[in-house]
């Protein structure tokens, strides 16, 4: 019972993990990608109806595009993981005293004795021979990602972090339109930069300059080859 209720709560984490994974990348993508198109239109016309148009319809077409992608993404690698998984239950039905041997081999590797690692392969194989291998030989845990959360965890953390870009181009005024965008870019991708690696207990300042740099590179590309269309195109 107790073996229960400690797997549920390992594959509540493992997918709420996987959630927020999804839902980081997204709303940084949803952040960088828009703004770039924003501040590149801002650049070819002062128009706030070309502006409006053009993030519009770059949000929605990215919304869509990050969960088509995550979702196959996120299929192949467990159709990828499921056809590891028969391969092995199937050697395991062929060659049970060789996967054995097989696996007590892989746990001296790892610095067991051979008598510890016969016997703690031989306790595993007894409590669960598949899951025994496929931990320890493929790598893998039962708790995989569910291909329609990361899908609709992308969709939706990416049309968050857009309207943060668009929503600072289309309320500004005009003289402020431009700076305001960027300073509001460059905090959201910062503080995103920092909780992402909290989440993975890395540094978070350097996530979040790693973040903050990449979004400046966005803009001021973006802007300039919108500015170089504007003028040819004038």
């Amino acid at each position: 019972m107790a073996e229960d209720h400690s797997e549920r709560s390992q594959k509540r984490l493992g997918s709420l993990l996987n959630g927020l994974r999804a839902a980081v990348l997204g709303a940084n993508d949803g952040i960088v990608s828009t703004a770039g198109l924003v501040v590149g239109v801002a650049g070819a016309t002062p128009h706030r109806e070309a502006l409006l148009v053009a993030g519009v319809a770059g949000t929605l077409a990215g919304a869509l595009s990050m969960a088509a992608g995550e979702y196959v993404s996120v299929s192949t690698q467990r159709d990828t993981e499921r056809a590891a998984i028969a391969h092995e239950r199937r050697e395991l039905i062929e060659d049970p005293e060789g996967e054995l041997a097989e696996l007590a081999g892989m746990y001296r590797a790892r610095g067991l004795s051979e008598e510890l690692a016969e016997k703690v392969a031989e306790e595993l194989t007894e409590h669960d021979v598949l899951r025994a291998h496929v931990e320890v030989e493929l790598g893998l845990n039962r708790y995989r990602t569910d291909p329609w959360q990361a899908a609709f965890a992308s969709m939706f953390s990416f049309l968050f972090g857009a309207l943060i870009p668009l929503s600072a181009m289309l309320l500004s005024a005009d003289a402020w339109r431009l700076p305001v965008t960027v300073v509001a870019v460059l905090v959201a991708t910062g503080l995103l930069g920092a909780v992402s690696a909290r989440m993975g207990r890395a540094l978070p300042l350097r996530a979040a300059v790693r973040c903050v740099l990449g979004g400046s590179f966005a803009m001021a590309l973006t802007y300039l080859v919108g500015s170089l269309l504007g003028v040819a195109v004038g």
